[in-house]
């Protein structure tokens, strides 16, 4: 009887357990009986909030849908701009699902894989459509703004516009989801991203770049321009450091020549203020003068090495070299 209640009990508890599911925050809920996708009056699936909820046990099951904005990264493209320049542009964008019973029927069974073939195939059309419409100053500057909101309303919104695979694809997985619901859905453009109840929260550029043969050329040509100036700026420095150096020569010059010029003009005031102090002396005392001479005479004449100079030891050149007794004597006489 115990073992009957034990057993009871925890059947209670596995069935009661195996009815509870929690949708957590972030997600969305889509139950499915038998593997069909349960529906309202609409014929639209039903969709679970977060929080706890209740189903049959091994009857249905929850299928669970992020609900939190997915950042898909858009691989480096060549694309080709109204000027027939080539860019390489590396790009992202984020998305949401915006109604989820239509992403459901529109992506078979809520697979995320399709769902970003399909975002990305239209995305990489309405951005290279975007670019070819621009030149490349304009991409590259102020219109980037422009250019990226612009993809990000085609792509929400539709265009009329309706010449590639990926609009193909999308108008079908649209005509699905009616065909499914019986056409109880608001009318959307069967070409936008809405007709999968995805919607676009932003589209970013990263990065543009040239291709390598053709920046490899235009930095050879910015390599060549800046030489040129440089070679300019050069040219230019010589002829200013020419004019310098001029200027310069010619100052020192000007400076050279006034010092000699004082030069001189002291030198001479210097040999008349000496000559006049050699008259002075002379006219006071002419003999102590005519011996300070004969002195100076006598240090100049004997410096002079290798000269030979003959002269009588009478003659009056020697007067200031004999014994000056013998001078008195010899005047006496």
């Amino acid at each position: 009887m115990r073992k009957s209640f034990v057993f009871a009990i925890a059947a209670v508890l596995v069935v009661l357990y195996s009815s509870i599911f929690i949708v957590y925050e972030g997600q969305r809920g889509i139950m499915l009986r038998f593997g069909k996708v349960m529906r309202d009056s609409e014929n639209k699936p039903l969709v679970y909030q977060p929080g706890p909820h209740f189903k049959i046990p091994f009857i249905e099951t929850v299928k669970t849908l992020d609900a939190r904005i997915q950042t898909m990264d858009i691989k480096a493209d060549r694309f080709l701009t109204s000027e027939n320049k080539d860019l390489i542009v590396d790009s992202y964008l984020k998305w949401r699902i915006k109604d989820f019973s239509r992403y459901y029927l529109a992506t078979g069974n809520g697979e995320i894989a399709q769902a970003e073939l399909l975002l990305k195939r239209k995305f990489s059309d309405r951005l290279r459509s975007e670019i070819g419409r621009l030149d490349v100053r304009g991409i590259v500057t102020d219109s980037r703004g422009r250019l990226t909101t612009d993809v990000r309303n085609a792509l929400n919104l539709g265009t009329n516009e309706d010449d590639s695979s990926a609009d193909s694809d999308i108008a079908s997985a649209a005509a699905r989801v009616e065909k499914e619901t019986k056409g109880k859905q608001p009318a959307l453009n069967p070409n936008s991203m809405a007709a999968l109840g995805i919607e676009v929260v932003d589209v970013r550029i990263k990065q543009i770049n040239l291709p390598d043969e053709v920046s490899g050329a235009i930095y050879q040509r910015m390599r060549a321009e800046r030489e040129a100036v440089a070679r300019r700026h050069r040219s230019q420095g010589l002829e200013e450091a020419e004019k310098v150096r001029a200027a310069a020569d010619k100052t020192a010059t000007e400076i050279k020549a006034e010092a000699n010029s004082k030069a001189l003009v002291l030198h001479g005031e210097g040999d008349a203020e000496a000559t006049k102090l050699f008259a002075d002396a002379f006219n006071k005392d002419p003999e102590f003068y005519a011996f300070i001479r004969s002195l100076r005479a006598y240090e100049k004449s004997f410096q002079n090495d290798g000269n030979i100079m003959v002269l009588s030891p009478n003659n009056d050149f020697f007067r200031y070299m004999k014994d000056p007794s013998k001078q008195r004597h010899d005047k006496n006489d």
